[in-house]
């Protein structure tokens, strides 16, 4: 075939195993399907790729994995293709019945698609269940549990500025306020203290070395080391419920009870594909998305090459869950519930700079109601962006 009839297409993704290898499968299989188009996929480290301006890389790449929060943003200064413009009704109605959880919807802007939803997550837990029964414990039920499990040094969960904050939005949805509810700004005074000193007190109890740790780090400390037994919330990935993939394989459920019969309900993650506005084959990247988020690769090959899948189909699936330990099966329900982070204009302003501040309280032990201050302030900074 002439070189002149044949269509690249570059992306760009996250550097994870489930980030990478089920794109890199999806590609492979789209290019031999139709031979004039060649995808190449090229990753990024996490921090990396929350670091770098996304409307740069959109200047260099065709196709982009993103995060949901960037939506606001990415919609104001159209660095995307919104979705509905290359794509059919049809298409779209169906990746809405079956999206997991609030997945579909959280890639909208002002009441437009601006990312397709090939990855879905949010924090649960995870355990070794050798070190549990070694230890004599079982899975907390309650947050007390968690709290005297934790006395014991066996519980870990990721702490570095983000997933911190995450951690404060679970608490203050489990304390009956969702963040950003409230109409003077983040979350009433008295929630947001009680909620950073609930997580102050539970990291007080587990090393120090969680300040450090994102959720991959989390799991491959939990999969190679013997001193930790369980992770109460962090962002769910398969890979680590996969026999082989790590030196011990982790078992994955749903979250503890907080303060109430319910259990809790933790921050909404995953990912989107979006198409650059200046790609120059918006067809054929149009196409090859549809074909990575439709339900038929979404539960075969994204799912067997260590894909986390957006479509609902592959978490029901009984081969999914037989190759995953029923992570898929056993997770839904804390996806279903999830809650949705705000996507207007100037969020990851506030994202990045609230994460600071808390982190910077659970280090140094700082004061509750200060630090809600400082975060308000923040939130109206961020909204000032959104004007």
């Amino acid at each position: 075939m002439s070189s002149l009839n044949r269509i690249r297409l570059r992306g760009i993704t996250w550097n994870h195993s489930r980030g990478v290898l089920p794109l890199l499968a999806t590609a492979q299989r789209y290019s031999e399907m139709c031979p004039n188009v060649e995808i190449l996929w090229e990753k990024r480290n996490l921090q990396e790729f929350a670091d770098f301006p996304v409307e740069k890389l959109a200047e260099s790449f065709d196709l982009l994995v993103i995060d949901h929060p960037f939506v606001g943003y990415a919609a104001r200064h159209r660095v995307f293709i919104p979705i509905d413009e290359g794509l059919d009704a049809d298409f779209l109605a169906d990746q809405e019945r079956n999206s997991v959880g609030l997945s579909h919807r959280s890639y909208f802007y002002e009441e437009r698609p601006w990312a397709l939803a090939i990855d879905a997550a949010t924090p649960v837990s995870s355990w070794r269940p050798d070190l549990l029964q070694k230890a004599g414990a079982s899975v907390p039920d309650t947050w007390e549990d968690l709290l005297a499990l934790a006395k014991r040094r066996l519980v870990a969960f990721p702490s570095i500025p983000v997933d911190s904050l995450m951690n404060v939005y679970m608490l203050c949805c489990a304390l009956g306020e969702d963040p950003f509810s409230n109409k003077d700004g983040f979350v009433d005074a008295a929630t947001g203290a009680e909620a950073l000193t609930m997580l102050r007190d539970l990291i007080s109890l587990c090393s120090p070395e969680i300040l450090t740790w994102n959720p991959i780090a989390t799991y491959e400390a939990m999969a190679a080391r013997d001193d930790i037994a369980y992770c109460p919330f962090a962002f769910g990935y398969s890979n680590y419920a996969r026999p082989g993939y790590a030196q011990n394989v982790l078992e994955f459920g749903d979250l503890c009870r907080i303060r109430g019969a319910e259990r809790a309900r933790t921050t909404l993650g995953g990912t989107g594909l979006a198409v650059s506005a200046a790609c120059r084959h918006r067809e054929a990247a149009f196409q090859y998305a549809r074909y990575v988020a439709s339900a038929e690769c979404q539960s075969t090959l994204y799912v067997q090459n260590g894909g986390q899948p957006g479509h609902r189909s592959a978490w029901t699936d009984a081969e999914a869950n037989c190759t995953t330990n029923d992570f898929f099966r056993n997770t839904l329900p804390a996806l279903d519930r999830a809650y949705l982070r705000p996507r207007y204009c100037g969020y990851i302003e506030f994202q990045d700079q609230a994460g600071a501040v808390v982190h910077q309280f659970l280090r140094e032990s700082g004061n509750a109601q200060a630090a809600v201050e400082e975060l308000r302030r923040c939130f109206e900074q961020s909204k000032s962006k959104d004007l």
